[in-house]
């Protein structure tokens, strides 16, 4: 027994029988799409067992007709049978091909283009990268690294001697790490909950701006990450640690949340004045607390060092302040965000912050110089000499009209932020 169908092929379904002597087949008519891949046309289907003409309709209220001539009454019920294993076969082959036609199509499509077929994101295998990748960039880790160098640098400023490395110290060095880190996931994503319609335009790539998150999803995640924060800094129970946290919750709530006196981004100096709170005055001073006074019990004095590194990160948060809005003057303009960007102008802001950035370096080579160690001298002098020059040669060598370039040249303040050479 075969299938055959006009202009697309044919197939046997039962292996023919010849003590039966007659011609059994299908024929299917005409497939309207002439798609190959469409499914079999059941109102177009005829069977045909001999000549003698009669009319079935199947299950599911199909029609048809089929010839049947046999030499002995015999053969009747093997041709019913044969004749129903048909009609099933076809379903089946309907079947399997409604179930497989999406795939079909898509490696058809791919092996037409020569390009790979991109897997399926809702498959085992992708859903768990995928929701890696959407947190990864929810987090923003040009600021989660920040935070986590700078803690580690400044801790190691209340080292005095070698004992010191004890397990009490890199456990209190991991405490604050760890905190600070739910608490910058809280800045955060609160920021990108408050800017949704902004990134749409200054960061489509965010999870919240693009849809990967939703609104609700975004609020659990600042919320758990708020609350495991200040858990943590409450089991551990050091008030410079729980204080740093707490300033660093308020400071970045009044920033970002659209309140009555709030959402103070929208204010360029009071926007700065947090930023430069939060980067430059907490993560130097508490965190450095944290290791003296908690961590090792010794009383709070702040060494010319811890001085030194917090003015020289003042320069750096409010360069951070200025430049973070360069790439994003389009929506702020649309949204009226009044950044220094947007009534500046970017060469004006950018150059402001080169600026800064090159009297902060020249600042810290005098103070290098006149160092009591040679060592220390050498490294200090170099080391910031070498960085400004490399500054100031990207600098020169920006291009204003891509938005990629300047973003580029922002994640690059952030990596000479936290080369360490500042300590």
């Amino acid at each position: 027994m075969r299938v055959q169908s006009e202009g697309v092929h044919e197939r046997w379904l039962t292996k023919p029988d010849p003590s039966l002597h007659t011609s059994i087949f299908i024929n299917i008519g005409p497939i309207t799409n002439h798609h190959p891949f469409s499914p079999l046309s059941p109102s177009s289907i005829s069977i045909t067992f001999g000549s003698h003409n009669r009319r079935w309709e199947g299950e599911s209220g199909i029609t048809g007709c089929y010839n049947v001539s046999l030499r002995a009454s015999k053969h009747k019920q093997i041709i019913q049978s044969q004749s129903s294993f048909l009609r099933c076969n076809i379903d089946r082959f309907n079947g399997s091909f409604l179930i497989s036609h999406k795939f079909n199509t898509k490696r058809v499509a791919s092996a037409i283009s020569e390009q790979p077929v991109d897997p399926d994101p809702t498959s085992p295998q992708q859903s768990v990268p995928n929701a890696l990748n959407a947190f990864y960039r929810f987090s923003r880790p040009h600021t989660v690294i920040g935070t986590a160098l700078s803690i580690v640098s400044v801790s190691l400023l209340a080292v005095q001697k070698l004992s010191d490395f004890s397990p009490s110290f890199f456990i209190g060095v991991l405490e604050a790490i760890v905190a600070a880190f739910f608490m910058n996931i809280y800045i955060v994503g609160l920021n990108q909950l408050s800017d949704i319609e902004i990134d749409k335009v200054n960061k489509p790539y965010l999870p919240l701006a693009s849809g990967e998150y939703s609104v609700k999803t975004g609020i659990i995640i600042v919320s758990l990450f708020a609350f495991m924060s200040f858990w943590l800094g409450w089991i551990v129970g050091s008030w410079p640690l729980f204080w740093a946290l707490f300033i660093s919750f308020l400071l970045g709530t009044a920033y970002s949340i659209n309140m009555p006196m709030l959402r103070w981004k929208r204010f360029a100096l009071v926007a700065a004045m947090c930023i430069l709170a939060v980067r430059a005055v907490i993560v130097q001073i508490a965190f450095y607390l944290h290791i003296q006074t908690f961590v090792y019990g010794r009383l709070a004095v702040f060494p010319k060092p811890v001085i030194f590194a917090t003015g020289f990160m003042s320069f750096f948060s409010v360069v951070i302040a200025l430049f973070k809005d360069i790439p994003d003057i389009v929506g702020d303009k649309i949204f009226g965000i009044q950044s220094f960007t947007v009534r500046l102008g970017q060469k004006r802001v950018f150059w402001i912050c080169i600026l800064l950035l090159e009297v902060a370096y020249a600042v810290a080579i005098l103070v290098g110089a006149s160092s009591p160690f040679l060592w220390s001298r050498y490294i200090t002098v170099l080391g910031h000499a070498i960085l400004g020059l490399i500054l100031w040669g990207r600098a020169n060598s920006i291009d204003f009209e891509s938005k990629q370039a300047i973003t580029s040249f922002y994640m690059f303040i952030w990596q000479i932020r936290d080369s360490g050479l500042d300590r």
